[in-house]
């Protein structure tokens, strides 16, 4: 008997990177430590006896720089994570036991993009615009893409366009678009799986104040139990008009961690 899925995936796809690039020097959140790549050994340094030579590389990041997910363990609250468990207690030997980046299953679900411009009829969002639950509803309704229980929602704001510029990207001076804290309850509302952005904090920040408060993340992480994936890359995907998708998306099984970079794909038939 033929699976289904593997039946599916004969047929053509066209497949989405929704990741960025990890280079040293790109931008990231100064509250976690830089991306840094070498190579210790290139080749030359050591040659066999029969001509070969091998190269190999040494990576250091923190696990919330690039295109990364959140895990529950990320945010708490008076103390407090997601189901009441206790942050202190939660945290053993330095390892987020419960609710750590280990405890995420693959995701392989439907994922919706939401594209917030396109739907008010500009090409970005500025700094430090709020998307409200209006916004986000009519966007779906719009697109014909309901936001339904255990759905992946992408949500673009068009900043992404600003990443290789850096400084500009992060936006301390101008502030930063994205969902507000009443967005935040309307899709926790429709019990949805996980969210992300094309920012580097998903939610919105304000001028001069950038990860001053992070409302977003309490309903979201603590309140809610809805994983967040930042710094995403929604350009091609939102220039090509597809809103409805298949996500592919594994964290590193890093046990105990607060967070994983990730590499999500949006699949869809050609």
């Amino acid at each position: 008997m033929t699976d289904a899925l593997l039946e599916a995936i004969s047929n053509p796809l066209r497949v989405f990177d929704l990741a960025r690039q990890l280079r040293v020097g790109m931008p990231q959140s100064h509250n976690h430590p830089q991306f840094w790549h070498t190579l210790p050994r290139r080749h030359g340094d050591m040659v066999r006896p029969d001509g070969g030579s091998a190269a190999n590389d040494m990576i250091t990041m923190g696990t919330h720089v690039g295109t990364h997910i959140d895990a529950l363990a990320h945010v708490s609250q008076d103390g407090v994570l997601h189901g009441g468990a206790d942050a202190g207690d939660s945290c053993l030997g330095g390892k987020y036991v419960e609710h750590g980046v280990h405890t995420i299953a693959p995701m392989i679900r439907r994922g919706v993009l939401l594209d917030i411009p396109a739907f008010l009829g500009e090409d970005d969002l500025p700094g430090g615009f709020e998307i409200t639950p209006e916004h986000l509803a009519q966007c779906a309704e719009k697109q014909g893409t309901p936001v339904r229980e255990d759905d992946v929602v992408l949500i673009r704001s068009g900043w992404g366009k600003k990443f290789a510029e850096g400084a500009a990207y992060m936006g301390h001076s101008t502030g930063v678009p994205g969902v507000g804290e009443a967005g935040a309850q309307w899709l926790a509302s429709h019990s949805i799986h996980a969210t992300g952005a094309d920012t580097i904090a998903y939610e919105v920040q304000h001028p001069g104040a950038p990860h001053a408060t992070l409302p977003a993340h309490r309903v979201l992480l603590v309140e809610s139990g809805v994983y967040i994936i930042e710094a995403m890359d929604l350009e091609e995907i939102a220039a090509a008009g597809v809103h409805e998708f298949t996500l592919v998306l594994v964290p590193l099984n890093i046990y105990g961690a607060t967070g994983s970079p990730v590499r999500p794909l949006a699949v869809v038939s050609a």
